[in-house]
């Protein structure tokens, strides 16, 4: 069913558009080699994952600091496969990655055909929590930057995605309201209660196919998005 009286389509960027754990897996590889770092690549990701997403929960509710998420997510994870590193090689894979992982751009199936046709129908927008000096160079990288009329990232703003005051600056600098405006994201949390508690419509890229106990328009490809919009 089509969602009515929609003018502004806002998006997460990672997990939602930008495929964030090929780009990533990508990215260790490369700095695995180039730091003479001996890991088996699928074992560390396997590890890896579910480390960074904890670590990533603790970071919107401002538990931890920027730098303890870049370096703990890794120390973690090669302790947990008994691999020992001394903190100064830790902290420069974590630089290392933050500067490679822009470099490999790749999307989510069919992103730039929905945001072609979504471009043709309503004003589209970024809401993201990652980090401000690496989102840019995604969107600009990934070369998707120019159908966005707005970006807002949660560093610029002070806080972060659920909080309501990032979802409300987003809908101020672009100009609308929530009625008119729906958000669509992977993290349940955070892109789909954050936005709905403001009175945003929203949709679900629910890519985990995780079980959520409310009736929430959903979808599994970005294809779906043209039953709702």
């Amino acid at each position: 069913m089509k969602i009515k009286g929609i003018t502004d389509v806002f998006f997460d960027l990672d997990h939602t558009l930008w495929d964030f754990d090929k780009n990533s897996a990508l990215t260790f590889d490369k700095i695995f080699k180039s730091n003479a770092i001996s890991v088996n690549l699928n074992e560390f990701i396997e590890v890896y994952e579910p480390i960074n997403l904890n670590y990533w929960k603790l970071y919107r509710e401002n538990r931890i600091s920027k730098s303890d998420l870049r370096f703990k997510r890794l120390d973690d994870a090669f302790r947990a496969l008994d691999i020992v590193l001394e903190a100064e090689q830790i902290h420069m894979l974590s630089e290392d990655y933050i500067t490679w992982l822009s470099s490999f751009n790749h999307l989510f199936d069919h992103t730039e055909e929905i945001l072609n046709y979504l471009s043709n129908q309503y004003k589209l927008h970024i809401i993201t929590n990652g980090f401000e000096e690496v989102q840019h160079k995604k969107l600009t990288h990934s070369n998707i930057i120019h159908y966005f009329d707005t970006i807002t990232n949660s560093e610029s703003v002070g806080v972060k995605k659920p909080h309501p005051d990032i979802f409300h600056h987003a809908l101020k600098q672009a100009n609308t309201s929530s009625e008119k405006s729906v958000m669509i994201g992977d993290n349940y949390e955070a892109d789909v209660l954050g936005a709905r508690d403001i009175g945003m419509e929203v949709i679900f890229f629910n890519i985990r196919n995780d079980a959520i106990d409310e009736v929430i328009p959903q979808i599994n490809h970005l294809s779906l998005l043209k039953n709702y919009l």
